[in-house]
This record gives C-alpha cells, sequence and structure tokens, in this order.
C-alpha cells in the first residue's frame, strides 16, 4: 500500500471548486479537508471562482456559475474536481468538459448519510436550497430517505462567524431528529466549522459535504 501511495495517487491533483466567490467560505472549506492531507496521499487544493456570487442562494446563482466553473475545469488539470456547493451547481456540465470523475458534495454527503441511517435530514441556508437538493435527490432515486428538510434563510456571513448561527444550526439538528433523521446533512459548505457542535448537541451523525465529496474524490484516485 505504502508503494502503491509513493507511486500511484502522489502526484494526483484534487481541485475543490468552491463556486462562490467568498474567500472566507473557502478557507472554510479548506479546513474541512485539512484532515484528508497527508503525506504520499493525493494535493489537494482549494480554487475560488472568482466569477460567483456571494453565495449560491438562487436558482439564477446556480446558472451563473456554470459557464465559468466549467471553463475553470478546462483550464486546470487535475485527477478528480470537487464541487463545493451544496446545491451541486453544474455537475452535469462540468462531468461534458472533462473525462476526469467530477463530485457534487451535496450527492457526496448523501450517499454517506444513507449508509449510516435509513432516512436523513437535511439543514438547508435559505428556503429556495430546497428545490435544488430535492431535483439531486430525485435523480439519485433517494428522495423517499428524506425525513425532512430544515431551512434557517441567513446569509453566508452570518453561517461563517463561529457563533451567530449556532444555536439556530442545533435547533434545526433537533427539529430533524424529531421528524425521524438518523443522520443530518448540512446543506451549505458555510456550515463545516460547526459540525462539530451540531453532533455534540443532536446525538447524531453529521455529515460535512465537503469532507464526504473529497473523501469519494479520493477513492476515485486510489481506484483508479
Amino acid at each position: 500500500m505504502d508503494g502503491f501511495w509513493r507511486n500511484g495517487a502522489a502526484m494526483a491533483r484534487i481541485l475543490v471548486i468552491n463556486p462562490n466567490c467568498s474567500g472566507d467560505c473557502s478557507a472554510g472549506i479548506d479546513a474541512a479537508i485539512a484532515p484528508f492531507r497527508f503525506a504520499g496521499g493525493p494535493k489537494l487544493e482549494v480554487a475560488t471562482l472568482a466569477e460567483g456570487p456571494p453565495a449560491i442562494y438562487s436558482w439564477r446563482d446556480w446558472h451563473a456559475v456554470v459557464e465559468p466553473m466549467c471553463r475553470l475545469i478546462s483550464d486546470e488539470p487535475a485527477d478528480a474536481y470537487v464541487i463545493a456547493c451544496a446545491s451541486d451547481p453544474g455537475i452535469e456540465a462540468a462531468r461534458a468538459v472533462t473525462d476526469r470523475p467530477v463530485f457534487g458534495v451535496f450527492r457526496s454527503a448523501v450517499v454517506a448519510a444513507v449508509a449510516r441511517a435509513e432516512r436523513f435530514g437535511v439543514i438547508a441556508i435559505v428556503e429556495a436550497s430546497k428545490a435544488r437538493h430535492m431535483l439531486a435527490l430525485r435523480a439519485m432515486g433517494l428522495a423517499d430517505r428524506l425525513a425532512a428538510e430544515v431551512a434557517l434563510n441567513v446569509t453566508m456571513e452570518t453561517l461563517l462567524d463561529a457563533e451567530l448561527a449556532r444555536a439556530r444550526l442545533i435547533a434545526a439538528g433537533r427539529e430533524l431528529a424529531a421528524a425521524g433523521a438518523g443522520a443530518v446533512v448540512l446543506g451549505c459548505t458555510g456550515m463545516a466549522h460547526h459540525r462539530a457542535a451540531i453532533a455534540d448537541a443532536v446525538g447524531l451523525p453529521v455529515i460535512e459535504p465537503c469532507q464526504a465529496g473529497v473523501l469519494a474524490a479520493i477513492g476515485a484516485v486510489v481506484g483508479g
């Protein structure tokens, strides 16, 4: 195994793309995936889409990032790509411009959640996120495994603050548990630094989507 890593995945590059323009959000993504950087493993890089909005709140935001994100993928060779937004914007288009695997973090997080529990819940940043999440769940054939979804209706700036959204996130997690969820998916990358606190307070597995996406990408690189 050591030899495989040195000769195989050691030089591999996984590009994690934040499709919004928030440097603070990218920093949070980078911190979330830091535990998966290890000697001899794939190189994990986080790119911020300069043309992106401050956050993906609406379908208009979702569609607006598709073309610049595809250009970034075309211009930045990597062994795997991770779209680090829990609405998985443009994943089909991204897969059409590269022969390398492209992972959406929401889809990856759902796969991780259903491996842990029969039913799961999602915490969304805004109400409008629910339709995009449901689109992905229907495409995966897993819509019936969703116990409930709770929207916070806050800004990215609020989520990125260490304390402002913490109580609301915990309350949302408890609401999902009461609805029958056996695992919780964080439905926005800006929630990453709250994961441990929510898990401790709610007592359920809490899936951080960027971590789930990067783990899937590492598996793809290792598996060849």
